[in-house]
C-alpha cells in the first residue's frame, strides 16, 4: 500500500516537473514563433553602380554570375527610380519622404545631414522588436546626433562623410590616413584599423553580425551599403585585369570593384543558405542612383546627376520564398521612398501617425503584379546648388535654392518625363531622344504646375541651407582623440 502510494506520488511529482518545464519553455517558444513569423531583412545597397552595370541586364562584358543568380531568383522592379546622386537617395530610403524633405539637398556642405526631426526606418523596426546593423556608407550627417547609432542602428560598422577617404569643406570629412585598402572604420562609435579591402571588410563585418543574431529572439535588420565602385576607383588587379583588355584602366577598375561587390554577394548567399535562413530573410538589392561609368546604361539617355531616365533608374531586386515570385518583372513606376513602407508592413511594424511618408507599400504588387497602382508624379532635383561662404567653385556666382530651382530637375509619370523645359513620351521613347513638348505643350504645362507646387512644398524644409560651415570634422577629431588617449586597436574580423 505505501509502495503504491509513494509511486502516485512519485508520479504527480513528475507531472508537475514537466508542467512547470512546459511553462518555463512557453514564453521562449512563443518568441520563436513570433521571430518566425518575421523575416529578417538584409538590404544591399551599393555606389555609382547603374540600371546597366550588371550581366543580367545586358552588359556586353560585366562578370556578375552572383547577381545575376539573384536576379533570376527575384522579383525586379524594371521602372524603379531613386535619386540622381546618392545622399538624397539614402536619405529616402530611411524616411520614406522625398530627399529635399529631409534637408539633404547635395552630398556636402552641411546639406548631406538628415534632419533630426526624420524618423528613420531603423527606428520603426527596431520598435517592432528588430535588431539593427548598418555595414559601411552612412552619409547623412557625421556630426554625433546625425550619426547611425543615434537613429535607429544597434550596430554600426562605418566610414565617414560620403567615401572612405574624403574630405571636403564644412564637417565632413573621413578617419585621417584611412584607403580603400586596409580601412580606419569606425565601430560602435570606436575607430579600428582594419585588414582587407573595403568592400571585403564590411561584408565580413556583416556577416559576422547576421551570425550571431540568426538564432536569437529577434530578427535583424542588416543594412549592407557598400561604398564602391564609387570613386577613387581602386580594387585588386584580380578583377581589374578581366577588364584591361575590354576598355580604358579606369573603367576595368570601376567592373572590377562591381565584381568584387559580386564575389561578396555570391558568399552572403551561400552563407544563408548554410545557416538554414534564407526562406525566412528578405534579400533586396539596389543602387543609390544611375552610373557613374555609363558606358554601358541599357539605351538610357544620361548618367548619375542627370535628370534623365540614366541618372535616376536603378535595379531592385527582392528575393523571399512566399512573398516574392522569382523571374517576376514588374513594370509599374515606383521609387526610392516606397521601401519606408514596404519594409514595415512586411515586418509587421507600425509606423507612427505623426511620420508623413511620401512612399507606398510595393507588397501589393508584389503579391499581385496586376494590382492596383495609381499613377502619380515623381519629381526629381539634382540640388547642388552654390552656398553663400563655401570655398572655391561652390561659392561663386549665385547662391542657395532659388537659383538652382529650374536647373537638372524632372518630373515623371507612367508615360511622360519633363526635363526642364523638354518632354519625352517615355511609353514610346524610352532613349528620350525626340523632345515633344511642343506637340504636346498642355502636357508639359501640367507637368511643370506639379513642379511648381513641389517645390513650394518642400522649400521651407530645406533645414540645412543656412547651416554655417562647421570648422570642425567629427571624425577627425574623435579619431585624434581616441588615437592620443587609447590608440587605435585591430579590428578583430569575425570567422564566418
Amino acid at each position: 500500500m505505501n509502495q503504491i502510494k509513494s509511486e502516485h506520488c512519485a508520479t504527480r511529482l513528475l507531472a508537475a516537473i514537466f508542467a512547470l518545464a512546459l511553462l518555463n519553455r512557453a514564453p521562449v517558444a512563443q518568441a520563436q514563433v513570433e521571430r518566425q513569423s518575421r523575416p529578417n531583412i538584409i538590404f544591399v545597397l551599393t555606389d555609382d553602380q547603374g540600371y546597366g552595370d550588371l550581366g543580367c541586364h545586358g552588359h556586353p562584358f560585366l562578370q556578375t554570375p552572383n547577381l545575376d543568380k539573384l536576379y533570376e531568383q527575384s522579383t525586379r522592379f524594371t521602372d524603379f527610380h531613386a535619386s540622381p546622386t546618392c545622399a538624397p537617395t539614402r536619405s529616402a530610403l530611411m524616411s520614406g519622404k522625398a530627399p529635399f524633405k529631409n534637408g539633404v539637398t547635395h552630398t556636402i556642405l552641411e546639406r548631406d545631414r538628415m534632419a533630426l526631426s526624420s524618423t528613420t526606418i531603423a527606428e520603426v523596426l527596431r520598435s517592432a522588436g528588430y535588431t539593427t546593423g548598418i555595414f559601411g556608407k552612412w552619409h547623412l550627417g557625421d556630426e554625433d546626433p546625425y550619426q547611425p547609432q543615434n537613429r535607429g542602428f544597434d550596430k554600426t560598422f562605418i566610414h565617414g562623410a560620403g567615401g572612405i577617404g574624403q574630405n571636403f569643406a564644412g564637417s565632413q570629412s573621413d578617419a585621417p590616413g584611412t584607403s580603400y585598402f586596409n580601412p580606419i572604420i569606425k565601430q560602435d562609435n570606436r575607430f579600428v584599423q582594419t585588414q582587407g579591402y573595403c568592400t571585403d571588410v564590411f561584408f565580413q563585418e556583416a556577416l559576422g553580425w547576421m551570425k550571431e543574431q540568426k538564432d536569437g529572439e529577434k530578427p535583424f535588420f542588416a543594412y549592407l551599403a557598400t561604398n564602391a565602385p564609387h570613386a577613387p576607383r581602386k580594387v585588386d588587379a584580380k578583377y581589374s585585369d578581366l577588364y584591361k583588355d575590354k576598355c580604358n584602366a579606369n573603367a576595368a577598375a570601376f567592373f572590377g570593384m562591381v565584381t568584387n561587390i559580386d564575389e561578396n554577394m555570391g558568399v552572403l548567399m551561400e552563407k544563408l543558405d548554410q545557416w538554414q535562413i534564407a526562406n525566412n530573410t528578405l534579400l533586396i538589392f539596389m543602387t543609390d542612383n544611375g552610373s557613374a561609368e555609363g558606358s554601358f546604361n541599357c539605351g538610357m539617355k544620361g548618367k548619375k546627376g542627370s535628370p534623365h531616365e540614366g541618372g535616376s533608374r536603378v535595379p531592385l531586386f527582392m528575393r523571399m520564398p512566399g512573398t516574392t515570385t522569382a523571374g517576376v518583372d514588374i513594370d509599374r513606376l515606383t521609387r526610392h521612398y516606397d521601401l519606408f513602407p514596404t519594409l514595415a508592413e512586411i515586418a509587421g511594424a507600425s509606423v507612427p501617425k505623426d511620420v508623413e511618408l511620401d512612399g507606398r507599400s510595393l507588397l501589393p504588387l508584389l503579391k499581385d503584379t496586376n494590382a492596383s497602382w495609381p499613377d502619380r508624379n515623381l519629381v526629381f532635383h539634382g540640388g547642388r546648388w552654390n552656398k553663400a561662404g563655401a570655398p572655391r567653385r561652390w561659392g561663386q556666382g549665385e547662391t542657395g535654392p532659388e537659383s538652382g530651382k529650374y536647373v537638372n530637375f524632372a518630373v515623371r509619370n507612367e508615360r511622360w518625363r519633363l526635363v526642364g523645359s523638354e518632354l519625352y513620351d517615355i511609353e514610346n521613347d524610352p532613349g528620350e531622344t525626340t523632345d515633344v513638348a511642343k506637340t504636346h505643350p498642355e502636357v508639359a504645362s501640367k507637368m511643370l504646375d506639379v513642379f511648381n507646387a513641389w517645390w513650394d512644398e518642400v522649400r521651407p524644409m530645406m533645414v540645412n541651407e543656412d547651416a554655417p560651415l562647421d570648422v570642425e570634422k567629427p571624425f577627425q577629431t574623435q579619431f585624434n582623440k581616441q588615437k592620443e588617449s587609447d590608440g587605435i586597436p585591430d579590428w578583430v574580423a569575425p570567422v564566418l
